[in-house]
């Protein structure tokens, strides 16, 4: 794979376990895997800047923003943490702080980092104004109903306008006490109801909640780690803390000041173990410079303050028996080993079962069913077996099937790939669901009201072979039917029945989906290795579906960032007679086929005549929003940089080909500051 494609392929990977994180609450990898990934990409950008990806998981803090709440833009974005497994790199970050401050003494404060939900709370005039989610770190969702439904957040804190000031904001974790939790739980299973996976997912369930009586039964709580104001109130986070407790917010007493780096070190030694008795879940120490004026002096990169960094503890492993695997068959036909393990306690949950990956994978570990095996569970997500802890007298080889263990047909391995896949996508069913759950999710065409079990009901009902047969439901179809649904993981069982509430709302939701973006709708049909961005490219190159579906192999390479691979599995699609049937059925349903070009709004003309380009990613503007302001202005884009091009506009990471080339030729650069100038 060569280099420009793999970083593709790790922007859409991250960008999708991100997703899958911040917006569904679900873990698929574990921490020390994804920042793996995510320091791989790093160091490619960093290698070849050229190739990084206008989305790029290395420029943004990971999200996005959830349904059914007003989104809210963030008044101070929202910034992640730099993060690291390694005590050396934590002496290494000491080092360029102390390098940075030329010589000044400096302290630090040490806090635990607590594995809850991010939230940003306003105060107005001393009253708690806003509660929004952290979302995509410029903007989240306002859950302000919910969060005044913590106790341990003051409503109003007027009488301390003398040291808080008026208007201010507070960061904070919200998260359900672990005791709260197991007593859900436990109320959950003497109803026989499905349990809560763990505390953080219990929390994220919990904050999307809209009736918010049901939220203060729950009982969330709130650590409070961080005071923004406009005005300098406090010169030191030692102060600011000090203040915020006074005034009744609710500050961890973990925290700690430190002189030096040793002092670091031995407060992460510590709290290793001790933060195993804590009322939250933490996975780390944030580390941070307690001198405001000093953090001043350090900045910020693109992504993330350089006077902070977190450690992160490694993940709690535990030995349990391998009992058996089974085998799953995916959306795209690959077919996945599962784990079926002896139960363990891990990380607040019990792990019955955890992904293998592949035959690659069983044969590296060595693994054969009645080993003792060590499983990991770092934060809160889906376990891994990493090993064998002791082989069995009695071990069963793992045998991996030679057909589809759903539909019996041979199963297929492509050159370079470690996957085993069934080809038998119009007859699979676990692929015919597979291929219409992504269809409905909502980064596609975003039919919320299909989950939970709904779609196999429909498919055991003979209603529908394909996502475009949703098109064709009727009222009539649907109402009475019903079904018990068991969940995989906990073994509950559920009743879902088509009232009509339920049928009203699909029957909306697949109306209302008739409207979603082409590039929604590439997407969703679901092409081999296409994912949200290069559909993205794809709906702006070619316009409309017709238009990709006509592309010859030579026009689809044409595309910035489609491959070769990439190229050929476009082809290979819509050269199908049944994808091409599937398409016009989407399209006689009345899908959106071309792409709608948005109508600017005007603001001025400061930029009227001028050709602009962009390069790197910018504090007060995502890459939509600084195109659409240079739109707004009477202003040009262009896709290269050439004598016609009147200014280039540089950010964080600016990509050094075209800042080297602009100087060659001459053009004007302008920065962040100098562009709103202009625009002014």
């Amino acid at each position: 794979m060569d280099i420009k494609t793999r970083i593709q392929t790790l922007t859409d990977q991250i960008n999708h376990y991100n997703d899958r994180y911040y917006l569904d609450a679900v873990s698929e990898i574990s921490d020390f895997e994804f920042d793996t990934l995510l320091k791989e990409l790093e160091e490619l950008e960093k290698a070849h800047p050229e190739f990084r990806q206008p989305d790029s998981p290395t420029q943004r803090v990971g999200g996005s923003i959830t349904r059914n709440f007003e989104t809210v833009r963030h008044q101070f974005p929202m910034l992640s943490l730099s993060n690291t497994y390694s005590e050396e790199e934590i002496r290494d970050w000491d080092a360029r702080v102390k390098k940075g401050l030329e010589g000044e003494p400096y302290e630090y404060i040490c806090e635990l980092k607590f594995d809850g939900i991010s939230l940003s709370i306003r105060y107005e005039n001393g009253i708690l104004t806003k509660g929004i989610t952290r979302g995509d770190g410029v903007q989240g969702d306002d859950i302000t109903a919910n969060v005044k439904t913590i106790r341990s957040l003051p409503l109003n804190v007027r009488k301390f306008e003398e040291v808080l000031g008026e208007n201010f904001e507070v960061r904070g974790e919200g998260f359900m006490p672990t005791k709260v939790f197991e007593a859900l739980n436990k109320e959950k299973e003497i109803r026989g109801e499905a349990l809560l996976a763990n505390p953080r997912n219990a929390a994220a369930g919990t904050f999307k909640l809209q009736d918010s009586s049901v939220v203060a039964s729950r009982k969330l709580d709130c650590f409070v780690y961080q005071f923004i104001s406009g005005e300098e109130r406090f010169t030191t986070h030692e102060e600011s803390f000090l203040a915020l407790q006074s005034a009744g917010f609710k500050v961890s007493n973990s925290w700690k000041k430190v002189s030096n780096i040793e002092g670091v070190m031995s407060f992460i030694h510590e709290w290793d173990e001790k933060r195993h008795t804590l009322e939250c879940a933490t996975d780390g120490i944030v580390i941070k410079v307690n001198s405001y004026a000093q953090r001043e002096k350090l900045g910020f990169t693109a992504k993330s303050p350089r006077w902070a960094i977190a450690y992160k503890y490694k993940a709690e492993s535990k030995s349990t028996t391998l009992l058996d695997v089974t085998f799953q068959v995916g959306r795209t036909g690959t077919v996945t080993p599962v784990a079926e393990l002896r139960p363990v306690n891990l990380s607040m949950t019990t792990v019955k079962r955890a992904t293998l990956h592949n035959a690659d994978e069983i044969e590296r570990l060595g693994l054969a069913i009645g080993d003792e095996v060590f499983v990991e569970k770092a934060g809160e997500i889906i376990p891994k077996v990493t090993g064998v802890a002791v082989q069995s007298l009695a071990r069963i080889p793992i045998v991996f099937p030679t057909a589809c263990p759903s539909c019996g047909t041979s199963l297929l391995r492509n050159e370079g790939e470690a996957a085993w896949y069934c080809p038998n996508s119009e007859g699979c069913l676990p692929q015919i669901k597979g291929s219409i759950e992504h269809f409905i999710q909502r980064k596609a065409l975003d039919i919320e009201s299909l989950g939970e079990g709904k779609i196999d009901i429909l498919l055991e009902n003979g209603l529908i072979r394909d996502a475009a047969d949703l098109y064709q439901l009727k009222y009539e179809d649907l109402i009475g039917l019903e079904k018990v649904h068991v969940d995989e993981e906990t073994g509950k069982s559920k009743k879902i029945s088509f009232k009509e509430k339920t049928v009203k709302n699909i029957l909306e939701g697949i109306a209302k989906s008739k409207e979603e973006p082409l590039a929604k709708l590439l997407f969703g049909i679901g092409i081999r290795f296409v994912g949200e961005t290069t559909a993205q490219k794809l709906a702006a190159h070619f316009k409309s579906m017709q238009g990709l579906m006509n592309a010859n192999y030579e026009e689809l390479l044409a595309v910035p960032d489609v491959g070769e691979k990439v190229a050929q599995s476009i082809r290979d699609y819509f050269q199908s007679e049944s994808k091409q049937h599937f398409i016009a059925k989407l399209q006689v349903a009345g899908l959106q086929m071309e792409a709608v070009h948005e109508e600017v709004v005007t603001e001025g003309n400061a930029l009227e005549g001028l050709s602009l380009l962009y390069t790197g990613t910018f504090e007060n503007f995502s890459r939509e929003e600084l195109e659409r302001k240079i739109e707004a202005n009477g202003g040009k884009l262009v896709s290269g940089v050439s004598k016609k091009l009147s200014y280039l506009i540089v950010g964080e990471g600016a990509g050094p080909s075209k800042l080297k080339k602009a100087e060659e030729l001459g053009i004007p650069i302008l920065n962040e500051e100098q562009f709103l100038a202009k625009l002014s």
